[in-house]
């Protein structure tokens, strides 16, 4: 399982780098992940402070730190 969250941090922290800020609407959507797998991942980054959190709307913007 840790190894599989592990691999999903990758694939967002990848797709960040590449295309910049992303809803976790937009991150969902371009991954295919299901919402445990999502958050899972994001919080992985988080605690890595990898990530910066935006909130507009009604959706949380992420980009790299």
């Amino acid at each position: 399982m840790k190894e599989k969250i592990g691999y999903n941090a990758g694939c967002i922290w990848k797709l960040l780098d590449e295309q910049g800020t992303k809803s976790v609407k937009e991150l969902k959507k371009l991954t295919k992940l299901i919402d445990k797998e999502i958050y899972a991942a994001i919080g992985w980054l988080a605690r890595e402070e990898k990530l910066i959190f935006t909130e507009e709307a009604d959706d949380i913007y992420l980009s790299l730190s």
